[in-house]
């Protein structure tokens, strides 16, 4: 039997949305590791990566204007399919949503290999990127990514998006990092320009 395809997902007062499984990185405490989905979600694993059509029609059975946020947000990274993101923004603003976000590992730029900033930023309202340490080796033992220079485009990304001035810019920490890495974080963010935001591991 077919299984379902999960696009998008509640969580609390916010719509979730699950576009690919695709990811750059292989981080130690990735929440796939541990299970099939995410905050009491249906599996996230996708058959296939949804069509523009098929993400359309999945929204087009939910009530978008109601949630607070919606965030770009699966088992995978959003930034894998940078056009999918941005067309559905574009349409989700047609219907009338209040806020939307992008939850990433900051790797776009080396994912589609130019600067995404600007579009980016241009369709959302909020970037939050995945800092997840505060120092270079800390950083690529806990991540794991495919890329030699992801800590230094992950900083790039960051500062281009807030250079924009066109979107909120975040980073983000899990609480399961020692505290040295945490202040470590803070001094990083700091320098970047973004607000840091320590997450606990269930958040």
């Amino acid at each position: 039997m077919k299984k379902a395809m999960t696009i998008s997902y509640e969580v609390g007062n916010n719509l979730y949305l699950n576009f690919t499984n695709k990811c750059p990185c292989a981080c130690t405490f990735c929440i796939r590791t541990h299970a099939d989905g995410a905050y009491g979600s249906d599996p996230l694993w996708l058959e296939h990566e949804p069509t523009m059509d098929e993400i359309k029609a999945d929204l087009d059975k939910r009530d978008t204007a109601k949630y607070d946020e919606i965030v770009f947000c699966g088992y995978g990274e959003p930034t894998e399919r940078l056009d999918a993101v941005v067309e559905a923004a574009a349409y989700l603003r047609e219907k009338g949503c209040k806020k939307l976000r992008i939850n990433t590992n900051g790797l776009g730029d080396l994912v589609n290999g130019r600067s995404i900033a600007d579009e980016l930023c241009e369709a959302l309202d909020v970037v939050s990127v995945s800092l997840n340490a505060g120092t270079k080796d800390e950083y690529m033992a806990v991540t794991r990514p495919r890329f030699d220079n992801a800590w230094e485009a992950m900083q790039q990304f960051t500062a281009d998006c807030v250079k924009t001035g066109k979107a909120e810019v975040m980073m983000s920490v899990v609480d399961v990092i020692p505290q040295e890495q945490i202040e470590a974080s803070k001094e990083v963010a700091a320098k970047l320009g973004a607000v840091l935001r320590i997450r606990t591991f269930d958040d």
